[in-house]
């Protein structure tokens, strides 16, 4: 539901803005790909995860459009990033609570 105060746009407007995002994302893509074999040592993985964190942020607050949405819809967002890290954690903690 749109109210008057909202600006709205053309749809050749949204087609542009959803092209470029989708192109950044292919670009990250690309990117990641390549970064994966070169040999940085411990720094392959860090530009892994750099890279998946740009994409995630380009996918939540543009597409999904978060960061203009009402507090309810961050408080659900926020959950699942807990959740998920509450599956993070317990997955480290069985193995790490292995032994050999």
């Amino acid at each position: 539901m749109t109210t008057p105060n909202e600006k709205t746009s053309s749809a050749s407007d949204l087609w542009r803005l959803n092209l470029l995002i989708w192109a950044t994302l292919m670009a990250l893509l690309f990117a990641s790909l390549a970064l994966a074999y070169v040999p940085m040592g411990f720094l392959t993985p860090a530009a892994g995860i750099i890279i998946g964190f740009a994409k995630a942020g380009l996918v939540v607050f543009l597409f999904m459009e978060l960061a203009s949405s009402r507090a309810l819809i961050w408080l659900a967002a926020l959950s699942g990033l807990v959740f998920v890290a509450a599956l993070f954690a317990l997955t480290l903690a069985d193995v790490l609570s292995r032994s050999g």
